[in-house]
């Protein structure tokens, strides 16, 4: 039988998180879309982590961002799938759909394809909602990961940054 091994910065980042959300008694969500259920996969490789994990959700596609997360179609139309706007939308739907505490969504390119001029391969959007925060805070970021560094690599870095938002 072959095992899957995560690198182990993504899985020593995911033990982190696991920690440190359990003892602020908190409960975590993930939307996740580039990072194809990576940020999912390292957290549930820690021993426990139900008491921590909620919910992840792979939402590939625009109509399972729509059907799943409940992002409008107006917003996916307005800024396109890889846009702050989107991801906040995937972080809220998360939040609310899960009822997890605070939640996390991952939207982007990963290549080699599918990159524009104005969103290049390696472009990387982030977003977190927190029950305790106000629903007008937003917290969301964009990055733009070395395309060099690969699908994986941009996968993979992208994770680690989700990891990174969930910690209290």
């Amino acid at each position: 039988m072959t095992q899957y091994l995560l690198p182990a910065e993504l899985v020593d980042q995911a033990r982190q998180v696991i920690e440190a959300n359990r003892k602020a008694g908190r409960r975590i969500a993930v939307a996740e879309s580039c990072t194809g259920g990576l940020v999912s996969a390292a957290l549930t490789e820690i021993a426990g982590s139900s008491e921590v994990f909620e919910a992840g959700y792979v939402t590939y596609s625009n109509s399972a961002k729509m059907s799943e997360l409940k992002v409008s179609l107006d917003v996916v139309e307005t800024f396109g799938a890889v846009s702050v706007a989107t991801a906040w939308a995937m972080a809220q739907g998360a939040l609310e759909v899960s009822g997890a505490d605070v939640a996390v969504a991952i939207t982007g390119i990963a290549g080699p394809d599918g990159g524009t001029e104005q969103k290049p391969v390696g472009t990387v959007v982030f977003a977190r909602a927190d029950r305790a925060s106000s629903p007008d805070e937003v917290i969301a970021d964009q990055k733009l990961f070395d395309a060099a560094e690969g699908r994986s690599g941009i996968r993979r870095q992208a994770a680690l940054c989700a990891l990174e938002l969930l910690m209290p």
